[in-house]
């Protein structure tokens, strides 16, 4: 399951999202994940939930009625500010506007006239977007935006210290990029791989398994490393390619992870995505994951640098 800990106070919610509050939604809902969809609070259901108007999601195909849902607190955040000036760049994680929606990816080429390739995690898609159809991915996390703004107006102090900001959350450059050629990794019977769920509780979690049989070109049968099935018996599901991945290779060793940094954390036999938010000292770092909303204390030697699997290459994204 996925990792829990103890909820944000709910003094959060009443202080952003009082009835008329303009939002952005996530969803858990299968083809909806990794989008945020911008909508308006109209009361508040319970003391975790909240009843939404969606600006540009209807009811029906004929368009007339907005959809209005309740939602958890989880999944509402404030409206993302507009940023003007913003140049984006090979490795960037970014929101791209896409069927009424900003949904999450990484920018895996830059194109002529200002428009960009953009790979989206979740649907395994490349999809070429414009400049003005970008904005830099950013995280609500105690009630601040990582990465924070960088100040556009104000004196000279003001902006050295947001230089010194965007200095202390730069990640991992594009420059630095771990790529594995395709030819390097063949799925096969007794390749070691890694497979994700999309299975609520599962969600954003990688889990180590091995192939033990072929199913056509687009299938595996897997035998998990640490998941038992009911016989206490390693388990062994049928899985589409989709869902399975080489193991990712080595990272240099990582003296010390970072604000912001975007890690796995290994947690109930997997490893699962999340964002350095505090760093204890000690080798002791506070993880934040996006998809339950909560925080979970790791040691270092339970974390590794995030990386993707993307058209046969393993990709990191920049921060920067």
């Amino acid at each position: 399951m996925a990792p829990k800990s103890t909820t944000r106070a709910s003094s959060e919610a009443s202080e952003f999202f009082k009835p008329g509050t303009l939002v952005e939604v996530s969803s858990d809902d299968d083809g909806f994940r990794g989008s945020w969809f911008t909508g308006k609070i109209l009361r508040r259901v319970s003391a975790d939930k909240f009843m939404v108007e969606y600006d540009t999601l209807m009811e029906d195909d004929k368009g007339k009625k907005h959809l209005k849902e309740s939602l958890k607190r989880h999944q509402l955040r404030p409206i993302l500010p507009t940023e003007t000036n913003r140049e984006f760049k090979f490795g960037d994680e970014v929101d791209a506007y896409h069927n009424d929606g900003w949904w999450e990816g990484y920018i895996t080429e830059e194109l002529k006239d200002g428009r960009f390739a953009v790979y989206f995690r979740v649907s395994r898609e490349q999809i070429v977007f414009t400049k003005e159809e970008l904005r830099l991915h950013r995280e609500w996390i105690d009630e601040k935006w990582v990465p924070p703004f960088q100040q556009q107006d104000g004196n000279d102090n003001d902006n050295a210290n947001a230089n010194e900001t965007e200095k202390k959350i730069k990640r991992v450059k594009a420059a630095e990029t771990v790529t594995v050629e395709k030819d390097d990794f063949k799925f096969k019977e007794g390749a070691l791989v890694e497979v994700c769920s999309d299975e609520d509780g599962f969600k954003g979690a990688w889990f180590c398994a091995t192939i033990v049989e072929l199913k056509g070109k687009s299938k595996f049968v897997v035998e998990y490393d640490s998941l038992l099935d009911d016989d206490s018996k390693l388990l062994r599901e049928e899985i589409s390619i989709l869902h399975v991945r080489p193991r990712p290779p080595i990272t240099a060793d990582v003296a010390e992870f970072k604000f912001l940094d975007e890690v796995d954390a290994f947690h109930n036999d997997g490893w699962w995505v999340g964002l350095v938010a505090k760093v204890l000292g000690d080798s002791k770092y506070i993880v934040y994951f996006r998809n339950s909303n909560e925080e979970l204390e790791f040691q270092h030697s339970q974390l590794r640098l995030h990386q993707d699997w993307m058209d046969g290459k393993w990709v990191m994204a920049s921060k920067v």
